[in-house]
């Protein structure tokens, strides 16, 4: 479908009337890295030296859907290749209005936008997302918390809104839901405490 028949959907009842159909990062990122080996499109701009070696690996893991780890000596080009894989994102996509956690209009994970879609139905509003915007990067040091990474209830929140703690609505999210349809990519893992790395686990 045209992006640009797409893109004047500023509603949910619209965007069902353009065709758009919702596909996870690792399919879109699969196809359109796909459509450039079939346009010969220089895949990896400004990287040297390792086109018969990390490249083609790289592409192989966008291929199988995987997620990856890098590892290699400082300088080697490691986060510089994760941020060149934005290009291989569709040029914009369809998020609800005000979500904050990039939710698919046809796919809503949030509570937020789930209640927003019961309430609003078909006028639901919708803004889009360019793929400059679907990159988080977040260094790991000793000090990253698990609020910081997945979230933490917030009581001022719950107390304005007066919601019980166990509401999703008094939740203050961290990167990686805010992360959710984004490339998120965790430099120096090793430098977080085990702990928090067990939680990513989980």
């Amino acid at each position: 479908l045209n992006i640009l028949t797409m893109k004047l959907a500023k509603t949910l009842g619209e965007l069902k009337l353009s065709g758009y159909q919702p596909r996870s990062i690792k399919t879109e990122l699969r196809a359109n890295l796909i459509e450039s080996i079939k346009n010969k499109q220089n895949l990896f701009d400004g990287i040297i030296g390792y086109d018969s070696t990390v490249l083609p690996d790289v592409q192989r893991a966008i291929l199988s859907k995987h997620n990856m780890l890098f590892l290699g000596l400082r300088g080697q080009a490691k986060t510089r290749i994760a941020r060149l894989m934005v290009k291989f994102l569709d040029e914009y996509i369809p998020v609800v209005e005000g979500s904050d956690l990039n939710d698919d209009p046809i796919q809503p994970i949030s509570k937020f936008a789930i209640e927003l879609i019961k309430e609003k139905g078909d006028d639901t509003p919708i803004t889009w997302l360019h793929r400059s915007e679907r990159y988080v990067e977040k260094l790991a040091t000793p000090d990253v918390t698990v609020a910081d990474l997945i979230g933490d209830v917030d009581p001022i929140k719950a107390a304005s809104l007066k919601l019980h703690y166990s509401n999703e609505n008094v939740i203050h999210f961290g990167l990686v839901p805010r992360a959710n349809r984004s490339i998120f990519v965790i430099n120096e893992l090793p430098d977080l405490q085990a702990r928090i790395q067990i939680t990513l686990f989980n």
